[in-house]
């Protein structure tokens, strides 16, 4: 008589233990440690030379005060990792995370090491979030660093002329990176749903790359309000309205909130697809048609929604861009730099009550509607000197853009804003007044 004895189950490997092995994984890659390395260092090498120099970025938000303060540095890093390094970092980290396991044909030997398809997933994305944290980390901590040791902490003049202290302007920046952390998990997500449904096919490393760029795309275009604020792309340039008084909240909160909204539904469509998925089958990576249809419809139905609660909920219609909001932004700088220049010259200090600064703004020489993003808009701002009668006045051509931001360029008299430095007692400065960028609230009223 023989007795048989049954095997006792196989516990599944713990979660953390299950992280660990990931995050072992992803940091082994020479990839993964070149991108590391670069993102701790690179910055401030970039920021602190770029400091130095005298022909400074004034095409991009805060280049031109780059040699002034190191607060702005951090900020330009901050634009360009938006449109270029985040997206390409998500699909590097996220958008490969899956896929590897099919090119290099390991699932048998992960699903009988791990034995939970739940387990395996959590791991697996909690690794590839912990990598980009310290990767975006990375670059905030290196371009603050490199541009206040380069420069110093001095005061940065934010998006409506105003002075931010160097305190107050070390916390914005930090929160500034902080937000654009939740449009950067949404690509994370739609990395990890790129990595489930398409398998080895090199689409999936590019999908988070490829949707960053079609939405930036499409927030250069004159979009409805409601639509740029529903795509989670726009959570990439919310932040800027942190550096305007009363800062422009709106805007923001529906950017992280929207963001957060896709980073949640597409990285369940993945788990979703992944628990599904028939490891049996050799042949197999994902790619079918159902999984591509049950990654991409749901999303669409998201953005869909988003559109229709935004434009609900929110006062603006068409782009959010009218002649009242251009006068009463440029009208509300002005005043700020002016009292900014009169400290340079060292001139007896005015307040913005005593200015009553106003601007009248026209766009396409008066013949189209005063409306709309574009090249053509024509402001002339007047103020008001105690103990004078005559009024000042000073030109600017403004090029506005469609998410709001907008540059205005003096266009004379030459002593106000018509030459980029002013002569002063302490000797030659940049004028403050011949070029600012600036933002316009879509949300907010005319």
């Amino acid at each position: 008589m023989t007795a048989t004895v049954e095997a006792a189950p196989v516990a599944a490997v713990p979660v953390t233990r299950g992280y660990r092995f990931e995050l072992v994984k992803l940091v082994s890659q020479w990839r993964i440690r070149l991108l590391v390395l670069a993102c701790w260092l690179a910055p401030a090498v970039f920021v602190a030379a770029v400091s130095q120099q005298s022909d400074l970025p004034t095409d991009t938000l805060f280049g031109r005060w780059m040699n002034i303060t190191g607060w702005a540095g951090p900020l330009v890093m901050l634009g360009f990792a938006g449109v270029y390094a985040l997206p390409l970092l998500t699909s590097v980290v996220a958008g490969d995370v899956f896929a590897a396991e099919d090119r290099l044909g390991t699932w048998r030997h992960l699903l009988v090491a791990v034995r939970s398809h739940r387990r395996i997933f959590v791991s697996k994305a909690l690794a590839s979030l912990t990598v980009i944290l310290v990767l975006v980390a990375g670059m905030a901590v290196s371009s603050a660093v490199g541009g206040v040791l380069a420069v110093g902490g001095q005061p940065l003049v934010g998006l409506d002329g105003h002075v931010i202290a160097p305190a107050d302007a070390a916390g914005l920046v930090l929160l500034a990176w902080i937000c654009v952390l939740a449009p950067t998990l949404a690509l994370a997500g739609i990395g990890l749903l790129g990595s489930v449904a398409l398998g080895r096919s090199p689409m999936g490393l590019l999908l988070p790359a490829v949707v960053a760029l079609a939405m930036g795309v499409a927030q250069m275009l004159p979009l409805p309000v409601a639509v740029r604020l529903a795509l989670p792309s726009y959570g990439f340039i919310a932040w800027e309205g942190l550096f305007t008084s009363p800062a422009q909240a709106g805007p923001l909160v529906i950017g992280i909130v929207v963001s957060l909204l896709w980073a949640v539904l597409a990285t369940t469509l993945a788990y979703l697809l992944f628990v599904r998925r028939d490891f049996t089958n050799l042949s197999t990576d994902g790619t079918s048609r159902r999984a591509l249809t049950l990654g991409a419809l749901p999303l669409a139905g998201l953005l869909v929604v988003t559109i229709g609660f935004v434009a609900v909920a929110t006062p603006s219609t068409g782009s959010g861009i009218d002649q009242d909001k251009v006068q009463q932004s440029v009208a509300t700088a002005f005043a700020h730099l002016y009292r900014l220049q009169t400290r340079q010259l060292h001139r007896p200090d005015v307040t913005e009550e005593q200015l009553a600064t106003t601007v009248a703004c026209t766009k396409g020489d008066g013949l189209v509607e005063p409306e709309g993003p574009g090249n053509d808009w024509r402001c002339v701002a007047t103020w008001h000197l105690p103990g004078t009668t005559a009024a000042g006045q000073a030109i600017y051509q403004l090029d506005v853009a469609s998410d709001g931001q907008y540059v205005a360029d003096g266009d004379g008299p030459k002593e106000v804003n018509g030459y980029f430095q002013v002569r002063t007692p302490d000797g030659d400065q940049p004028n403050p007044l011949w070029q600012f960028d600036g933002h316009i609230e879509l949300l907010s009223k005319g």
